[in-house]
């Protein structure tokens, strides 16, 4: 997957675990770092579980991604001592 892919994967998943975990920073660089590096959480975890992580554009790709970056930001808000539900 080309940088091309990797932005669009990294857009979708981020907006995805942004609007789930209903994360309140705005910016489209901001979802795209969340989204990419959720990819490479969720590409390693999944990876280490069936050898096959985050490879080319799909659907398949796009939720593995999103998976890593809800993981991603729990984990960014518990280190801040924030509930995502006290907004």
């Amino acid at each position: 997957m080309g940088i091309l892919g990797w932005i669009i994967v990294g857009l979708l998943a981020g907006g995805i675990a942004r609007w789930i975990v209903r994360d309140d920073r705005s910016g489209c660089i901001y979802t795209m770092v969340v989204g990419v590096l959720g990819a490479l959480i969720g590409g390693a975890l999944m990876n280490a579980v069936d050898s096959r992580g985050v490879d080319q554009f799909s659907l398949r790709s796009i939720l593995v991604a999103a998976l890593g970056a809800i993981l991603l930001l729990l984990v960014l808000q518990a280190i801040a001592g924030r509930s995502p539900r006290s907004r």
